[in-house]
């Protein structure tokens, strides 16, 4: 097969009992993309081939819907072709099966940035009704691009997926046996929370080298899920923190109400863990997991999405500072702008303090508003240790539209509220 559709077949890059996955070019968009080709069924209205039918089309479904940078992206889906097939991001790098195996397990720091990426990802799809009920390792996906240590990750394949609101795509008993939640071995309505345990699973398991339920086959395995508890990541290497078991053990607790309620309350507790964990090994890094938290609660950003939000972690330029350091300086050349993530900086002209910034203010933003400046008009430097992002302009420019447009807001925000403060004080009301 050297074509299918408008696509060039490259090679086969993995094949399961359903479905081929083949790397392929796409001459339109101009990129490599991964192409998943269904298996003709027998046709025969049978068991499987209802099953196959349903989760093509829940795959499908989410073509142009599913766009977050930890998800791997759908393109395309064809259903009238023969065979049918799935247009797919590509990603390299391969999936996370290979770190699961005792003898090739990742550092503790870059297992919780992984989860808590993917937990970012799960909830984005969790707000958008989507329900994934297949996670495991072979599904999460580490993209090799260089960024982020190597904890850049996509969750992959939502065939299994379950919509909420879309009843035609709820087939019940799906899932990889030992990542089931009780919930859906029992068969139970599921929510999010089904996602939050088998995710605890997959964590339990590149942490530890083991699945935290094992059975000599799947009905032991859903046994074990059901009616056993797991000993603790910590019983099986004794290096890990206490922290983490506690993280672990609630993710895998059999009663919904034991369980974590929501990502957001799983995502803090995985952030909180890896702020313990740079301590402990003295690591002075700012971790992607500390870097969007400390975006969403700054006020600049609060009308950023959760989307928008990971694309300024990737756009700025993250520095510890000490107190005492010059950020900028006047009559420098103005290339970009800072906002203050932690600490406080203060604005001088000569010997004249103009002004005082705390976490959440921006300075030097004219350089961006009014490029044609080109000069700053003070000095800026650090009060204290101080966490700033830098924002080059010409990194800013190929930001997204819907970015830029709310780096535009935000000024605007700013703009309006200085002018207000400036007339309060010559008004004196």
């Amino acid at each position: 097969m050297d074509l299918l559709g408008k696509y060039r077949i490259l090679r086969l890059l993995g094949e399961g009992a359903t479905s081929k996955v083949y790397l392929a070019h796409d001459p339109f968009g101009r990129r490599e993309v991964a192409i998943k080709v269904v298996a003709r069924g027998a046709d025969d209205g049978s068991k499987t081939e209802r099953y196959q039918r349903k989760f093509f089309v829940a795959e499908a479904s989410l073509a142009g819907k599913l766009t977050h940078p930890h998800i791997v992206q759908i393109y395309d889906a064809v259903a009238e072709a023969d065979p049918a097939y799935i247009v797919m991001e590509y990603v390299r790098g391969g999936t996370l099966e290979r770190h699961i195996q005792p003898e090739n397990l990742l550092p503790v720091g870059d297992v919780l940035e992984i989860i808590f990426k993917c937990s970012r990802a799960l909830d984005f799809a969790w707000r958008l009704g989507v329900i994934h009920r297949d996670l495991k390792p072979a599904n999460i996906m580490r993209a090799d691009d260089g960024a982020a240590a190597g904890t850049n990750v996509k969750v992959s394949d939502f065939g299994a997926a379950m919509s909420v609101s879309a009843n035609e795509t709820q087939v019940s008993g799906v899932g990889s046996p030992a990542y089931m939640s009780p919930q859906q071995i029992k068969e139970h309505p599921l929510n999010h929370q089904t996602d939050i345990f088998s995710l605890g699973v997959v964590m339990y398991q590149l942490l530890t080298g083991q699945l935290p339920f094992q059975g000599s086959n799947n009905y032991s395995m859903m046994y074990q899920i059901t009616h056993a508890e797991p000993v603790p990541p910590s019983a099986l290497r004794p290096e890990l923190p206490p922290a983490l078991d506690d993280i672990v053990m609630r993710a895998l607790q059999k009663s919904l109400d034991d369980r974590y309620p929501t990502w957001d309350a799983f995502s803090f507790d995985l952030a909180e863990a890896f702020r313990g964990e740079a301590l402990r090994e003295q690591d002075t890094r700012i971790a992607d997991s500390e870097k969007f938290n400390s975006l969403r609660a700054l006020p600049f950003f609060r009308d950023f999405s959760d989307v928008e939000l990971w694309e300024v972690v990737r756009l700025g330029e993250w520095h510890r500072v000490a107190g005492g350091q010059m950020l900028l300086r006047e009559g420098d050349a103005g290339d970009g702008f800072f906002i203050i993530a932690a600490g406080e900086v203060k604005v001088t002209k000569g010997r004249k303090l103009l002004n005082v910034l705390s976490a959440g203010e921006c300075v030097g933003e004219m350089a961006w508003l009014t490029p044609e400046r080109g000069t700053r008009g003070a000095d800026v430097s650090t009060l204290s240790e101080a966490v700033v992002i830098h924002f080059a302009n010409a990194t800013l420019e190929h930001a997204s539209e819907a970015c830029r447009h709310r780096f535009d807001r935000a000024f605007l925000r700013i703009l309006v509220e200085r002018l207000a403060l400036a007339n309060q004080r010559l008004t004196g009301v």
